[in-house]
């Protein structure tokens, strides 16, 4: 295991859903406290690690974003049962009889998400909205649930990460925990960048990219980058361009999707990972977004380009990542912030 995907696998079992990002945070904080680091951490959450580059003739900022689609609690029924709306967007068909840890007040409370079972359900049962949905953390009574958990805790998928295959990497939050283990890696190998750079671990992007809002207005930073993971539907049943991007098939270099990229970091990232043999490829359907989207209208305006992840399964109790891509994405961000 490479000390990249150790720094995944680590990040993506912690619980940080849109919101509650803090543990994700945390150790962030600590581990770049670690290596001699200042982390700042802002009203949102957000954390920001200045690192000082050969020229101060501008400041650059790399992003990722600490949080993972999830849940909160909105009610508890009278027999012990937590109802629950979703927090940012995902299938409702992927939910039912998923185990989830909801973080309660006495810390994490493991429960399975529940269905109307198979032998009493009629047609409209099978497919139910996500709020349509229960989690059965085995309590007896309400008043007994109410010990743990109350309206407004959040709750994860509860899935270990682990190396699979033949290259291969499995866990939840890959989006966007692999942005933030690439950014702690430069951070570890001592990355001297070529102009000041702001590293920006920010909050609530699959809520609409509140955190990086204000981490904008802080930092201000002249132009930036995003690391993210996107959707790679390289699998039975989608082909031609809604295969999007393929595992395997390197990084994305964004170019357009609910914003559009700035046209010479896009151009500067593709010179860069050309002359290096580093693969990469762009998306194939105009579809989705980053915080890209949140980060260039900011103040007086963020040139910001994007490197993506190809992940399968995105925003679901299980994604997965080839580790190729991965390195690739760690190249190509390295060689980004080395040049002028």
């Amino acid at each position: 295991m490479t000390e990249l995907i150790r720094l995944l696998t680590e990040l993506c079992a912690i619980d940080g859903v849109s919101g509650d990002e803090s543990r994700v945070a945390e150790y962030v904080c600590n581990t770049v406290s670690a290596l001699g680091y200042t982390p700042k951490t802002d009203r949102l959450g957000n954390v920001a690690v200045f690192v000082k580059g050969e020229s101060s003739e501008k400041l650059r900022m790399i992003d990722a974003h600490t949080d993972e689609v999830g849940f909160i609690v909105t009610s508890v029924t009278e027999g012990g049962l937590i109802k629950l709306a979703p927090v940012g967007g995902f299938d409702p068909r992927i939910v039912p009889g998923k185990r989830i840890r909801i973080t309660g007040r006495k810390g994490r409370v493991p429960a399975v998400i529940g269905i109307c079972p198979v032998h009493i359900a009629d047609g409209a049962d099978n497919v139910q909205g996500v709020t349509a949905l229960y989690a059965d953390m085995g309590a007896k009574s309400a008043e007994e649930a109410k010990e743990y958990v109350r309206v407004g805790d959040y709750a994860a998928f509860a899935t270990a990460p682990e190396l699979f295959g033949n290259g291969y990497f499995k866990a939840k939050a890959i989006d966007d925990r692999i942005g933030c283990a690439v950014m702690l890696r430069h951070l570890q190998n001592g990355l001297v960048p070529a102009y000041d750079t702001v590293f920006s671990f920010s909050t609530r992007e699959e809520i609409g990219g509140a955190g990086v809002k204000g981490a904008c207005f802080s930092i201000d930073p002249d132009e930036a980058i995003v690391l993210e993971g996107t959707t790679a539907a390289d699998i039975p049943g989608a082909s031609g361009v809604k295969r999007v991007c393929l595992q395997n098939g390197g990084v994305v270099v964004n170019f357009k999707d609910s914003t559009i990229y700035d046209a010479g970091i896009t151009r500067t990232l593709r010179e860069l990972a050309d002359a290096n043999g580093i693969k990469w490829q762009s998306k194939q359907i105009i579809a989705g977004g980053t915080n890209a989207g949140s980060i260039i209208p900011a103040r007086a305006g963020i040139a910001c380009g994007g490197l993506s992840v190809p992940a399968r399964y995105i925003h679901s109790p299980a994604s997965t990542a080839a580790l190729a891509d991965c390195e690739a994405m760690l190249r190509l961000s390295a060689l980004w912030l080395k040049n002028r």
